[in-house]
């Protein structure tokens, strides 16, 4: 610290998580935007494990209009930036502890100087893209070109995206680096934050319902029907289904009686699918698109783990040369690999050196905290 008077202070790291949920059943009209927190100094197990290492501090406001303004430029600027101003003035209170120390009394009895800062922020790729104030279908971390995601960027910052802000035409910025300029994130409200940086990781979108659900086993579906045809590909999809549902019970491994083909999807079961599906497919698709899966998977499992080391870290990268490598079995039916959560896997490695291991700052912990904090609490009162 450049602060000689706050030498010896603890850092307290507050972690922030929001996203907007639907309380009632059947009509889904009643929705509510909470906004959690928690700090970084808690081991990642007990915030998943629901133990209130993880509270709710705020609702955030949904403005809504009529479908004439809906998609209006200037309520879609009001809508966002009513999102920071909202979590500016509910942090506010944070902002004198965040230069000067607050004597603390922690969990062991013992009283200690605490810093506070603003940590990680835990969120899906769309409320990603209103935190950092960024253009969909490009990176909220780098400013790789949205055309060509992977080809690389230097990562975003604030002191960098100001001087853009403040040099070039909001057109420019829109089409060049896909910034919205007439937006100010929260986090120049407070010191020592930017919200490039503190965005994290999120499995569950990115990598278990999005690389995997949404993009390979999607895949798969078009490209049988691309080589095969509409009546040949249902019957190898058909089979596909019966090596699902013919998996034997075991421990840790989810039975599909029906096989994959269900409407409504969860995390939980895409996990459960991640472990069957590489069999399920072995002899209908191409090896090269078997191996695609295998290094999808191998990443998906590494960084899932609760301890990550350098010799992980390895691993890790390996793997994502690989998905690389052999996803490209997939051009007959995919146009483009520039996908924002196919991309945001490049960024791991970093993220996992700034913030440890992934599976402590998964959206999945906020979603399940609904529950408990806002849906069970609604449907117990006279609404």
């Amino acid at each position: 610290s450049k602060d000689p008077e706050t030498h010896g202070s603890s850092l307290v790291p507050i972690i922030l998580g929001s996203d907007k949920t639907t309380v009632s059943v059947g009509t889904g009209n009643n929705e509510y935007y909470p906004l959690y927190a928690s700090i970084g100094n808690v081991r990642n197990n007990v915030r998943r494990a629901h133990r209130d290492a993880l509270v709710i501090i705020g609702f955030l406001a949904i403005p809504k209009t009529d479908k004439k303004h809906a998609k209006d430029d200037v309520f879609c600027i009001f809508r966002c930036q009513l999102f920071h101003s909202s979590l500016s003035a509910i942090l506010s209170s944070l902002k004198p502890v965040m230069t000067t120390y607050e004597v603390v009394r922690c969990g062991d009895g013992h009283f200690r100087r605490v810093i506070y800062s603003l940590g990680p922020y835990i969120a899906d790729y769309e409320e990603q893209l209103v935190l950092s104030c960024v253009v969909k279908h490009w990176c909220p971390k780098c400013i790789a070109v949205r055309t060509d995601l992977d080809s690389g960027g230097r990562y975003r910052c604030r002191e960098h995206t100001d001087f853009l802000i403040d040099e070039l035409h909001a057109d420019i910025l829109w089409d060049e680096y896909g910034l919205i300029g007439d937006l100010v994130p929260f986090t120049n409200d407070f010191p020592r934050a930017d919200i490039h940086e503190l965005l994290s990781f999120d499995l569950l979108h990115q990598l278990i319902k999005g690389a995997f659900k949404d993009h390979l086993v999607d895949w798969v579906a078009k490209y049988l029907k691309a080589v095969h045809g509409t009546r040949r590909a249902e019957e190898i999809m058909s089979d596909i289904d019966r090596r699902v549902a013919a998996v034997a019970s075991f421990s840790g491994l989810r039975r599909f009686p029906q096989g994959r083909d269900f409407k409504q999807w969860t995390g939980d079961d895409s996990k459960a699918l991640m472990k069957v599906f590489l069999l399920a497919i072995e002899g209908h698709v191409p090896q090269d698109m078997v191996r695609a899966f295998r290094a999808l998977l191998e990443f998906c499992y590494l960084v899932r783990r609760n301890v990550i080391t350098e010799d992980t870290l390895t691993q890790i990268q390996d793997a994502l040369r690989r998905f690389h490598q052999y996803r490209k079995v997939f051009d007959v039916v995919v146009p483009t690999f520039s996908l924002p959560r196919q991309h945001s896997m490049t960024h791991y490695l970093d993220m996992i050196r700034l913030f440890g291991a992934p599976n402590g700052l998964c959206s999945s912990i906020t979603e399940s905290k609904h529950i408990k904090a806002v849906k069970e609490p609604w449907r117990w009162s006279s609404r």
